[in-house]
């Protein structure tokens, strides 16, 4: 299945849905290749992004999730990269 590589801005301004947050990004654990998150203390914020290879449906649905919480705003950026699923293999 064809693949996208995606980077994901995700801005926390409730902190009561973290643990939501938390547990839809383990559940697609597999599809992270990295995340960074940063505390902006000084304005009581969070900001993670992202890193994502997987299928555009997927990475839409992750996406989607994410939005829907309480305080949460999310961005999704495409590479114009498109691949299979273990293309070094």
């Amino acid at each position: 299945m064809e693949t996208r590589v995606a980077i994901m801005g995700i801005i926390v301004e409730n902190i009561e849905s973290v643990d939501l947050l938390n547990s839809i990004l383990h559940e697609y654990g597999k599809c992270i290749i990295g995340r960074m998150g940063i505390p902006y203390r000084e304005k009581s914020i969070n900001i993670i992004s992202v890193a994502i290879d997987a299928p555009q449906d997927v990475i839409s649905a992750i996406s989607g999730k994410i939005g829907k919480l309480k305080g949460i705003s999310v961005k999704t950026a495409y590479s114009s990269y498109r691949g299979g699923e273990h293309e070094s293999e």
